[in-house]
């Protein structure tokens, strides 16, 4: 019986390190072992990057991603302070999951209209709380460990990839330099495959 405990203790231990903290997981789509691996650096205030939501991506998604040809990674690279809260609320859920960040860009202009970070806010939490994703807004903005997260997404985009614009796209560790159309990116993706 001693024994039985000492060895249920000893796992405990090794499955919940003291002082451990819940590492954050990236909000990715597609197949892991994909040869192509895309990486977009984007802020949830940008206009292109909505656009890029719109109008390139659901192609991309369905041609390579859910294909298994590519995986996606999406990146924080807040401009301003309510582009920071809201990639803090994508992030809160912890799950990997693309649905808050998507649902964000999608419903842009309902949320970034205001004078001030408070009206800003204000209006996301509005939005966020009607779509019931079952978070704490208040909870996720406050969190410290997504806003270090959020940052350091940036901090490494600026470092690694000189990233200075959004939305940025990263292929192979490779930043992707022309036109972010559909075309110029299924033309440089294809002589991957």
């Amino acid at each position: 019986m001693k024994n039985t405990v000492f060895k249920i203790f000893f796992l405990f231990l090794v499955c919940f390190p003291a002082n451990s903290e819940i590492k954050l997981r990236p909000i990715t789509e597609g197949n892991v072992d994909a040869k192509i691996k895309l990486i977009v650096y984007e802020s949830l205030t940008c206009s292109h990057c909505a656009e890029f939501h719109k109008s390139v991506y659901p192609d991309l998604k369905e041609q390579y991603i859910d294909t298994g040809l590519a995986m996606i990674e999406f990146k924080s690279f807040p401009l301003d302070l309510a582009s920071l809260n809201a990639s803090k609320i994508a992030h809160c859920k912890n799950d990997g999951s693309s649905e808050i960040l998507h649902f964000l860009f999608k419903n842009q202009s309902k949320w970034i209209k205001g004078n001030n970070i408070e009206e800003l806010n204000s209006n996301l939490k509005e939005l966020v709380n009607k779509k019931k994703f079952g978070i704490d807004f208040n909870k996720c903005i406050e969190d410290k460990k997504i806003e270090d997260y959020v940052l350091e997404d940036r901090i490494d985009g600026m470092k690694k990839f000189e990233i200075n614009a959004t939305p940025t796209i990263i292929i192979n560790e490779k930043k992707f330099d022309k036109p972010l159309t559909l075309k110029n990116l299924k033309k440089f993706l294809e002589k991957l495959i």
